[in-house]
This record gives C-alpha cells, structure tokens and sequence, in this order.
C-alpha cells in the first residue's frame, strides 16, 4: 500500500457507518457484501434495474436503487452526496466511471474510492479527485506472481517501494533454533514482529523461545534484507 493510501484510510471516520456503493459487477457486490455482513448500512445503485432487483433479492444492501450515475442530479436525489465515503466500483466503463467519480468530489464527498481497469484509468481518476484508485486485477496479477516465485512468503505488507512487513514460512536452517541464537537483526538487518502457528499469533515473543517447521515468523525490514533470509535468497 503506498503512503497516500495510508493517508487516506487514517483520514477515515472512524464512527463513520454508512457507505454507498455505486455499481453493482462482482467487486461492487463483494464490497456490498462485505460491508453490510460487518454491520454497516450500505446504499447500492447500478444502472442495471437487474442487479438493483438482485441485490435486494440477496439482500447485500440496506437499500438499492436504480440511476444513472453520469447525471449529478440523479445522485443528489438519491441522497449519495450526503454520505461520508462512497465507492464507485463501475471499473469496466471507463467514462462512466471518470464522469461519477467527478460528480461526487464536485459535490464535496470527502472520501471517494474508484476501481480502476488499467493504468490510464487509474491515472484519469486521480485527476478527476479520486481520494483512493483501487486497480484489484492488477493487485491480484501481483500477488500472484509473488506466490509462485517465493512460496515461502505468506503474506506481505509493502510499506513503500523499498520496505515491507512480511510473514514467511521459518527455513529448514532457523527449525529448533532459538530467536536469540539466530540474531535477524545483526545477521539480517531485520526485526521479528510475531510468530505464528495454527493460524495464531504471539507479538513480541520470547527471545528463548524456539521456532520449528510448520511455524511461521513476521518480519519486518527492507525487501533488500528480506530477500537474504535462506529460503527467498534463491
């Protein structure tokens, strides 16, 4: 996640309950979804009276309405520029997306997020005042990438270009050693965080204690030193 990311979720409210959704493919429903299981009160619209029905029909929305979101007039009607954060999730349609991202931030939205389809797009969005471009394609090709080239990694945090929080399977070299013997911070430059077993884990662990294989440890550091541990040097 880049530092305007970071930004952008800490400028968040965090007693903020209502979101809408404008759009209604996949990512928009997942977000619906998603929103709405956690409690949250979600307004859904699409252009597409279907997937309005739908949406009622499977009720991933507190409410759903059909407009079209390229007429300012219709989102005002509809109450959307009262909300503190809005999605726009159309993605596929590159100049419906550009139009209703513009319409919410002319209409002072303070929190607006648009899915992009490809690299202009998100370029475009951010130049109509998107606060937050989310491209979930090109995130997801990343990851990917990432897993089939260093498997030892299971998740990953970037916190710049240059630094990242990572959780990695423990090497066949670290297994019965303690976390002191292996010295990863005068050895690699890094700093243990966690280590986690069973999908659970202890912060800040006992230096004494000893890792093994089917473990896992979350380190934190340079990708650069990150990179040197046994099993992603390579």
């Amino acid at each position: 996640m880049s530092l305007s990311g970071l930004r952008f979720f800490s400028s968040l409210r965090k007693d903020n309950k209502q979101f809408a959704v404008i759009g209604l493919g996949r990512f928009g429903r997942a977000v619906c979804t998603t929103l709405r299981g956690l409690g949250h009160e979600v307004l859904a619209t699409d252009i597409d009276e279907a997937k309005v029905a739908q949406a009622l029909t499977d009720q991933i929305a507190n409410h759903a309405m059909q407009l079209d979101s390229t007429q300012s007039s219709a989102l005002k009607e509809a109450g959307i520029f009262e909300f503190d954060t809005v999605i726009v999730a159309i993605g596929n349609y590159l100049e419906e997306s550009i139009i209703t991202t513009l319409n919410v931030k002319e209409a002072g939205v303070p929190h607006v997020v648009a899915k992009a389809s490809s690299d202009i797009h998100v370029k475009l969005l951010k130049k109509v005042g998107a606060d937050l471009v989310v491209f979930p394609e090109n995130e997801a090709g990343c990851v990917l990438a990432r897993s089939l080239t260093k498997p030892a990694i299971l998740d990953r945090f970037d916190l710049d270009p240059e630094n990242s929080i990572v959780e990695i399977i423990v090497p066949d070299e670290f297994d019965g050693k303690t976390i002191s013997e292996l010295q990863l911070r005068s050895r690699y430059g890094l700093n243990l965080l966690a280590v986690s077993y069973n999908d659970k884990f202890e912060i800040n662990p006992n230096p004494n204690q000893r890792l093994y294989k089917g473990s896992a440890i979350v380190v934190i550091g340079t990708n650069k030193d990150i990179n040197r541990l046994p099993n992603l040097s390579s």
